[in-house]
């Protein structure tokens, strides 16, 4: 791990994280427990498989898996092993992955679904094995035993919030673009759900479109087919689900000719992202810290693998559509503009004033103190 990775790591932990899993929760492990099949034996080497979505957001490759590997190994003294594999979006790939896992005999899987109906039967498998589960950022449906991720359906608040300030008494004079996520992933339903709590009744969405497998060049094209059904000036706002999309969504309205652009949201505080609202052209970002998230995947990982409860780690309890109860643990997030690019992502370690600030954006960057 860099430098600025583990800055970002002991930073954010140590501002998010006791907000979020400080608090000793009495939830109670869901389902059965593990067969003793499945279970580190005791001093024994644990061995985790880390099973991520996609390598198209930055997040997953560059945060996500280096934060849980950095604290697997903190909690174990080094003595876990993380067997990794990278989907790359494909649901199938990841079902396969999950046999291999099953075949490698890890003690706990840790996965973070391309789809969460279509990995279910894979959750299962896995189970019936003695492998407990841990569904990561989305949550899978089976027989999972514990869930970590943020609170997606605020997450889609406070982008619809955002939006309507950045809107103002435009609000009621155009129509709005929705971009959402992808079917395939529950928590682009949240983020969609939180978002027209907060926008329904107070925007007309003259578009609305669920974006294939969450790509840039998918949300280009349908924000393209928008444009030319409503007609660039009657566009006043678009709700984007995240900073890939926004960035996409960001190249058809310039491609358009729209100037000034409308307010465009976004998620992940990606660095492109950030850039984009230093120079304004992105309204604003959700940014999430990764640490939290991953160091509750990682302490849920280990002890499910030492066979002990989850008594001390988990704060709430989720249900999804095939399991009720599961142990969880929710990272709220921050709403990130100009404002506050200096007291999140660079204070927090995430990206340095000379990362976000190039040549081509150095000039935003005073404006906004940043450098």
């Amino acid at each position: 791990m860099n430098t600025r990775m583990r800055r970002a790591a002991v930073a954010v932990a140590a501002t998010a994280m006791a907000a979020s899993l400080a608090a000793c929760g009495s939830a109670k492990e869901a389902g059965e427990k593990p067969k003793e099949s499945g279970s580190a034996a005791a001093g024994g080497a644990i061995k985790i498989g880390l099973l991520l979505p996609e390598n198209q957001t930055a997040r997953y490759e560059k945060f996500d898996k280096p934060l849980f590997e950095k604290k697997v190994a903190e909690l174990t003294g080094g003595k876990a092993e993380v067997v990794y594999a990278n989907a790359k979006q494909d649901a199938t790939t990841q079902n396969s992955q999950v046999d291999t896992m099953i075949t490698n005999k890890v003690n706990v899987l840790v996965v973070d679904a391309v789809d969460s109906k279509a990995i279910a039967g894979s959750v299962k498998k896995a189970k019936d094995a003695g492998i407990p589960v841990v569904a990561y950022d989305r949550l899978a449906e089976g027989p999972i035993d514990a869930y970590t991720s943020f609170d997606n359906e605020e997450v889609g608040k406070v982008q619809g919030k955002a939006l309507l300030e950045a809107l103002g008494d435009k609000a009621g004079s155009g129509q709005i673009v929705m971009m959402n996520g992808s079917v395939t992933d529950p928590n682009a339903a949240l983020f969609k759900k939180g978002a027209h709590s907060v926008l329904d009744g107070k925007v007309t969405i003259g578009k609305e479109y669920d974006t294939k497998e969450w790509k840039p060049e998918n949300a280009n094209t349908n924000m393209a087919g928008a444009i030319s059904a409503l007609g660039k000036d009657k566009i006043v706002g678009v709700y984007s689900a995240n900073d890939g999309m926004a960035g996409g969504i960001i190249t058809a309205l310039k491609a358009a000719g729209m100037d000034p652009l409308p307010p465009v949201t976004g998620q992940d505080a990606e660095l492109a992202g950030v850039q984009r609202i230093v120079a304004g052209e992105q309204f604003m970002s959700v940014y999430k810290p990764y640490a939290p998230e991953a160091e509750a995947a990682a302490k849920m990982a280990v002890a499910l693998a030492k066979g002990e409860k989850l008594d001390g780690v988990t704060t709430s309890k989720v249900d999804s559509p095939t399991t009720k109860g599961v142990p969880s643990v929710l990272v709220p997030v921050v709403s990130l503009t100009k404002n506050n690019i200096k007291d999140t992502v660079i204070k927090d370690g995430v990206y340095t004033a000379d990362e976000i600030c190039t040549d081509k954006y150095a000039a935003a960057c005073t404006t906004l103190g940043l450098k």
